[in-house]
């Protein structure tokens, strides 16, 4: 077979690869197509794929996409996420969220965000909360802005246990432990 269509051939599996497990890093495809790391950055390249972390964003967020279409919760911003161990997101609550005269941020969209926080750190299409253990330990005003730190703490079968901590202005404002049970 000539080396041109080999390429092409390549090209062609690498795509499917990447599109089947979007989280094999250069040095895997490397390997898996002995070929040399370098060969698969150019084949990436022509082939106008993301590098690793950019794809791990693509996924990333592909799935807070559909969390916030599946409930309507507020998300905010993911700035970090790696899948089965931790992540990092930021929201800023407007005055549409809080209690009626008043510039205090109902608990309920500070108990959404950590939540699809959690999920989304799981990876699960779909998660269910067996156990929420919350608390809240300050009121949040309106246009705050917001950073959650999610940890995997324990993964046992389809179980997670989730660590989720709020800060505003380095102040921990709210923290919570969610066992979450995978619905795939």
């Amino acid at each position: 077979m000539p080396r041109h269509a080999s390429k092409i051939e390549r090209q062609r599996l690498l795509m499917q690869k990447l599109e089947k497990d979007p989280f094999l890093t250069d040095e895997e495809l490397a390997e898996i197509f002995g070929v040399s790391i370098p060969t698969i950055r150019f084949d990436r390249a022509e082939l106008g794929v993301a590098q690793y972390r950019e794809r791990i964003k693509k996924v990333a967020r592909s799935a807070i996409d559909s969390e916030k279409s599946a409930h309507a919760a507020p998300m905010g911003e993911l700035l970090d996420l790696n899948l089965c161990k931790d992540g990092l997101s930021v929201f800023e609550p407007d005055d549409t969220m809080t209690f009626p005269d008043s510039n205090i941020v109902r608990s309920c969209f500070i108990y959404s965000f950590a939540e699809a926080l959690a999920v989304a750190v799981i990876g699960a299409s779909a998660a269910l909360v067996d156990v929420a253990n919350i608390k809240y330990k300050q009121p949040v005003a309106a246009g705050s802005k917001l950073v959650a730190k999610s940890e995997v703490v324990r993964i046992k079968d389809n179980e997670y246990i989730v660590w989720v901590k709020i800060k505003y202005r380095m102040a921990e404002i709210f923290r919570s432990k969610f066992i979450l049970s995978a619905v795939d």
